[in-house]
């Protein structure tokens, strides 16, 4: 029996760090490499689907910067960041200061009016009012008034201690050119890393977000390939997720445990992907923990346990196509290679076997374009298309078949 009620140890949600991080040691070790430039010539884009962990692995990232002797700014790239190309510079100004706000760069006087002659030192620091002074009064484009804040904070860091600056941005697929408005914020971005780099400048630039990332910065600027090292986060293998699994009860010495036959279903479910690592794991103790407290033999209660995953993260997406992309979701669901990926030819003729109707090319090429905004499809630079929610592919089958 359970003496006493007992905190949860697993902790799902958008960006929060799980009790114990399995894996990863690669990325780490990467990130390491890059931290260790003399003269910066590799950035970092880290991408992967959701649920896959990336926001996590970020704020692992930032400890091992700062112990490294690098400073840290950053923050989400919300949408309206890439409206214009004076958002994109506001946002990095406005990063870039917190951190150079204590480095002096020199002092005023000011001599009181009256009687007494005493002068009065104000330390002149790089603030956010010093830098936006910078980039206003630079002449030329946006990207020459940036390399003029960046320059001055460059100049000065050295006394500092300081290696370098890492700017991290989260969610940078929101990134975007606006040729129609003659807007373009992310060729802005590349260009002044691009530059400052070129120089010699120690800032490093990670970006992360789904796997439309990096099509996108090629897109915008083709020298990006040799800017960047792409890592892209997949599942964990099943001895991580294992450990992901069995580590954090072990070490909150939790009153009940999971066998090896749960933790083997879990592994299933799961996929391997972090999310639903700890999704899964929260249910199941939960209800592990409520039948102890009953006198029963606890086990997993998967069917109860994957149709509450498929309340909370997926029907949401699922409600938001139509009928049609519905329909040809499913189409694309019952494709052998679909956990991988899958073309508009496997469309067609899976399209051609399970449906009355199917699908004409043109209609297949229209409902992925639209698929792709509303960001359940993205296309890779090899012209194939995945699925950018993980195990989507299964619940979309739950969802038709019943």
């Amino acid at each position: 029996m359970v003496d006493a009620p007992f905190a949860n140890p697993f902790r799902p949600g958008a960006g929060h760090r799980p009790p114990y991080l399995a894996g990863r040691v690669h990325e780490k070790d990467e990130f390491r490499k890059l931290l260790g430039q003399t003269v910066v010539t590799d950035n970092l884009v880290l991408t992967g689907l959701r649920g896959v962990g990336k926001t996590v692995l970020l704020e692992e990232l930032k400890p091992m910067a700062l112990s490294e002797g690098w400073l840290w700014v950053g923050t989400d790239l919300s949408e309206s960041a890439s409206i214009s190309e004076p958002n994109i510079a506001q946002r990095l100004i406005t990063d870039l200061s917190v951190v150079t706000n204590s480095i002096k760069v020199g002092e005023s006087t000011k001599t009181p009016v009256g009687f007494s002659s005493t002068e009065t030192r104000t330390d002149i620091t790089l603030s956010y009012e010093l830098l936006t002074a910078v980039y206003n009064s630079t002449p030329g484009l946006t990207v020459d008034k940036l390399k003029a804040v960046f320059s001055i904070v460059s100049q000065n860091l050295p006394p500092t201690g300081r290696k370098g600056i890492v700017f991290a941005y989260d969610e940078a697929q929101n990134l975007a050119d606006h040729a129609q408005k003659e807007q373009y914020p992310l060729s802005v971005l590349l260009d002044l890393f691009q530059s400052i780099q070129r120089q010699g400048t120690p800032f490093l630039l990670v970006l992360v977000g789904l796997p439309t990332l990096f099509p996108k910065l090629v897109e915008s600027r083709t020298y990006t390939e040799r800017m960047f090292r792409v890592l892209f986060l997949s599942q964990l293998s099943e001895a991580e997720s294992k450990a992901a699994i069995q580590k954090p009860v072990q070490a909150a010495k939790c009153p009940v445990d999971f066998n090896p036959n749960a933790v083997g279903l879990i592994y299933q479910h799961s996929g391997g992907y972090p999310y639903f690592i700890q999704f899964i794991c929260r249910e199941a103790y939960d209800s592990y923990i409520q039948q102890v407290a009953d006198g029963k033999q606890p086990s997993v209660p998967v069917t109860s346990i994957i149709r509450k995953l498929d309340t909370d993260f997926f029907a949401g997406r699922w409600a938001r196509v139509t009928d049609r992309q519905q329909q040809i979701l499913y189409v694309i669901a019952n494709i052998d290679s679909v956990n991988s990926e899958f073309t508009v030819q496997e469309i067609l003729a899976k399209s051609e076997e399970l449906l009355d109707k199917p699908f004409s090319r043109s209609h297949i090429n229209q409902l992925l374009t639209s698929l792709i905004s509303a960001g359940l499809i993205y296309r890779d630079r090899h012209g194939k298309y995945l699925f950018a929610v993980p195990l989507m592919a299964d619940f979309i089958k739950r969802a038709v078949e019943g």
